[in-house]
């Protein structure tokens, strides 16, 4: 779900979301705490890069694109490597040093370690059949993180993440948002029994503080 368009076209729907998978990241490779000095992480999102470095100033980073197979086999290249857990688990990957990163120290990308089915909304057939495989609670956060990326107006290549999750009646959600590719982060979280109106007001909330 997450390289999906935050605002689905015309004509199409999300017709279903199955159980979602592990959301959080991972760094192969090394551990946050036994990085060098400088060390050099190897990652193409922005939004992992500005959150790494509130953590981390010291930190180097370096472009590293292309399937997971052909990061790991890179992984030796660099101090460490930071992908998604569930790609990983998708593929039944464990690298020997995985240090997973906790949503409040690393807010994962709006849809991350979830899937969704996308087909035409006029074929009531196809929608029908793909109820069937529909995760209420994972259709719920994503429809919420989703809700957040549209009103920033971004995709995935902006410096921001979202992550919900259902808290009894209520939905929580921690939101982040940097002034650009190399600026600081700037964090929000809310509850809200609408998850939707929810992720909307915390890109509102970040919109009125980040400086673009």
């Amino acid at each position: 779900a997450k390289a999906l368009p935050a605002a689905t076209p015309a004509g199409l729907v999300l017709a279903a979301g199955p159980l979602r998978a592990e959301p959080r990241d991972v760094r192969v490779g090394c551990r946050l705490s036994d990085l060098p000095e400088g060390g050099l992480v190897a990652t193409g999102s922005a939004r992992r890069r500005v959150q790494l470095r509130e953590l981390r100033p010291d930190l180097r980073f370096a472009e590293l694109r292309g399937n997971i197979g052909t990061r790991l086999a890179k992984a030796a290249d660099f101090d460490a490597v930071v992908m998604a857990k569930a790609a990983l688990d998708r593929l039944g990957e464990h690298p020997p040093v995985v240090d997973v990163l906790s949503c409040e120290a690393m807010v994962p990308q709006v849809g991350q370690g979830a899937l969704a089915v996308e087909c035409r909304a006029d074929d009531g057939r196809v929608c029908s059949v793909l109820a069937a495989i529909q995760d209420p609670v994972a259709r719920r956060e994503v429809d919420a993180e989703r809700a957040f990326l549209a009103t920033l107006g971004g995709d995935c290549t902006l410096p921001a993440g979202a992550h919900a999750h259902v808290r009894g009646d209520t939905l929580a959600m921690r939101a982040v948002l940097a002034d650009g590719p190399d600026g600081r982060c700037h964090t929000v979280v809310g509850e809200d029994e609408d998850g939707v109106a929810l992720g909307r007001s915390l890109a509102r909330q970040l919109l009125d503080t980040v400086a673009w």
